[in-house]
């Protein structure tokens, strides 16, 4: 922790920018902890706090608005290609959509507390074709209150996050190799269940050739899009005949055909 510090002090903005712009875009480098302590440096007087804000806001909008501009011009093919990175494909899209069936546009703003969705979420809304202001407005109200509280909370608990820090460096190595084992541990049980996923897709499955030439001759199988209407939106291309379902629904609904 000691040495995040001394980083902070010597690098000050520039390493701040590029932690939180390395964030934004995808890398698990969690940008909060260096807010935090940039924060107490600045109640120290070793930074200036609206320097601090400012350089963070602007990365984060760099960043965001990166992901936003690729969702409006390539639409889901830019989540596709998150999701494909991403140690939980299976949720990765499901729960950016689940927020702005919930919230709307104010999903932009929520997402920046929610772990995963920071960074999924400005394509998302790209490719449901939202407008810039709309964007800039809404996604700028996220950024404020996302740097602001860290940033403020270090400058007001700078005195005991000096104190924990003391502590943390008198553990020394120890602490390096549990918060190390910890993080292992979490990216190899993320790693087995994306390889779980995976095996799960690995069944029987009909090819696009395959289903057109059923529809033509009149064999149409039964098909079911359960693509949330956030999906449905940002995507509205469909299979002729399918029946929309939302995923919830899908027993009882095929309960019901013939």
């Amino acid at each position: 922790m000691q040495e995040l510090v001394d980083l902070i002090a010597q690098y000050g903005l520039l390493l701040v920018f590029i932690n939180v712009l390395v964030e934004q875009v995808g890398l698990p480098v969690p940008a909060v902890p260096t807010l935090i302590v940039a924060g107490a440096l600045a109640a120290a007087g070793e930074l200036s706090a609206a320097a601090v804000f400012g350089v963070a806001v602007l990365a984060c909008f760099i960043g965001d608005g990166l992901w936003f501009a690729g969702g409006r011009i390539y639409g889901r093919r830019v989540m596709r290609l998150l999701c494909r990175v991403s140690l939980s494909p299976d949720s990765c899209v499901r729960q950016s959509e689940y927020h702005f069936e919930r919230w709307g546009k104010a999903a932009l703003v929520v997402s920046k507390f929610v772990p995963g969705l920071s960074t999924v979420t400005p394509p998302l809304a790209g490719a449901m074709r939202m407008g810039w202001p709309s964007f800039v407005l809404l996604n700028g109200i996220g950024i404020v209150l996302w740097a602001g509280v860290p940033i403020g909370a270090g400058m007001l608990f700078h005195d005991q996050i000096g104190r924990v820090i003391a502590r943390l460096e008198g553990y020394g190595t120890v602490a390096i190799i549990l918060v190390g084992a910890l993080l292992a541990a979490y990216v190899a049980f993320k790693w087995w269940e994306r390889r779980r996923f995976y095996r799960a897709l690995r069944l029987a499955r009909i090819t696009v050739e395959e289903l057109r030439s059923l529809i033509e001759r009149g064999k149409q199988p039964i098909v079911v899009d359960v693509r949330s209407e956030v999906a449905r939106k940002a995507d509205a291309r469909f299979i002729p005949g399918a029946l929309v379902m939302d995923s919830a629904q899908i027993e009882a609904r095929l309960r019901q055909l013939p």
